[in-house]
């Protein structure tokens, strides 16, 4: 159908009348850079001397030649696109496709683990791996999440520039899990986005009887068309537990509701805020990105260059990116009255609920997301700000409180320049 619109398009184009300017005229088609020039001869009106018998033979229709040309070019150049695009992207013009997570059978092959923590208390059956960014605000969700419930874990600290660990995976991006459960397969279930994430193992942790790698399923990646016509994929229940007709008492459908509501609100709305407040100048951008060497040990897990090359060229590009992410989410210059805005409506709430946490008298998985986002800023000028001008601190570090209490020792497997024993 394509083709015989353009086809048809060039032809009414051609049919369009010609101008007449002195003795002659001339059609101009300029297409791909290449003109051409049809002349025609004078028109003019021939008669014949009386007596002359001959007929003047009518010259050829170049209309309908030109017409004829314009509808094969339209017809070849349709057909050749439209084969391009179905080569180039046949499920383009797919929406609502499910994928379930991938599953992987071994570690993959030259995967460094940084560090562990590990819980003595654990009992929850599940081996898992997290790659990660240390500053990364979705990464802090996880480990937040992880912490508080007490659960061991691995984590390899991935290059934020050069991301050589991740690079036996199609998903390039962090956060990212491996998670089988011990007395499993021993089929890993790769999981990325934070809040699928939570969700999956929070759901897990509810109902252990149940085998994790089919819980997976019911968070496929879905695809869907934007507002721009444009192609994109979500994951799909991502901020649902599946309590299935088993949920707690405590929990319930408002509950449910108002941490969901959270949850998406920190995703889609907070951690927007983070990128133009840290980074809104070269300088700040730079003491950023040293804090963010610090807490990730950059200097302990790689070498010196790659430490250098992940802070200043990281510092750059931030600071670019900063400034698109300040248009495309229409801030203003005082960017920092955002952030004391968005704190200031979650206090608010607080105080409007009269609860320690969202969740009561403990943190819910929406407590532990707002949390896990402020802690990827807390050695940042925007976190002291914040502690200066909002009333943000005292739940901040209550819920740090008892994350750091749950969280299980730490072990060190991987350090720049010295081997570890066996």
């Amino acid at each position: 159908m394509s083709c015989f619109r353009l086809a048809t398009a060039t032809a009414l184009a051609a049919t369009r009348p010609l101008s007449v300017s002195g003795r002659s005229s001339r059609f101009l088609c300029n297409r791909a850079h290449q003109e051409f020039s049809l002349a025609r001869r004078p028109f003019s009106k021939t008669t014949s001397p009386p007596g002359n018998i001959n007929v003047v033979k009518k010259p050829p229709n170049g209309t309908f030649k030109l017409a004829l040309f314009g509808a094969v070019l339209g017809a070849v150049t349709g057909s050749v696109y439209t084969v391009y695009s179905r080569w180039t992207d046949i499920d383009s013009h797919k929406e609502h496709e499910h994928t379930p997570p991938k599953r992987v059978e071994n570690m993959p092959a030259g995967v460094r683990i940084t560090k562990r923590y590990v819980n003595p208390k654990d009992t929850s059956g599940l081996d898992i791996v997290l790659f990660q960014f240390q500053t990364c605000p979705f990464c802090c969700k996880v480990r937040a999440y992880l912490d508080y419930m007490g659960v061991s874990y691995s984590v390899v600290e991935v290059d934020a520039v050069l991301r050589q660990d991740i690079r036996w995976s199609v998903l390039k991006k962090v956060p990212m899990v491996l998670l089988r459960q011990r007395d499993g397969d021993g089929q890993y279930v790769q999981m990325v986005d934070s809040s699928a994430i939570i969700s999956l193992i929070a759901t897990y942790l509810h109902d252990k009887r149940t085998d994790i790698l089919e819980l997976a399923e019911f968070y496929p990646h879905i695809s869907f068309f934007d507002d721009e016509s444009k192609k994109k994929t979500d994951i799909l229940n991502k901020y649902f537990v599946m309590y299935q007709d088993r949920a707690p008492k405590s929990v319930t459908k408002e509950t449910e509701e108002t941490e969901r509501k959270w949850r998406s609100w920190a995703d889609d709305h907070l951690v927007h805020l983070i990128s133009p407040n840290c980074y809104q100048s070269m300088e700040e951008s730079l003491e950023t990105f040293e804090w963010f060497s610090k807490a990730g040990e950059w200097d302990v897990h790689f070498p010196k260059w790659e430490r250098n090359l992940m802070v200043y060229c990281g510092a750059v590009a931030m600071w670019g990116i900063a400034k698109m992410l300040k248009r495309r989410h229409a801030l203003t210059d005082d960017v920092r009255s955002h952030m004391y805005d968005a704190l200031d409506k979650w206090t608010t709430e607080l105080k409007k609920r009269n609860t320690k946490f969202m969740g009561g008298k403990q943190p819910s998985l929406a407590d532990l997301s707002v949390f896990g986002v402020l802690s990827s800023m807390e050695g940042c000028q925007t976190f002291k700000d914040c502690l200066q001008n909002t009333s943000i601190g005292k739940w901040f570090y209550d819920v740090k409180d008892i994350v750091e209490k749950n969280r299980g020792q730490l072990h060190r497997e991987r350090i720049e320049g010295v081997v570890l024993p066996a």
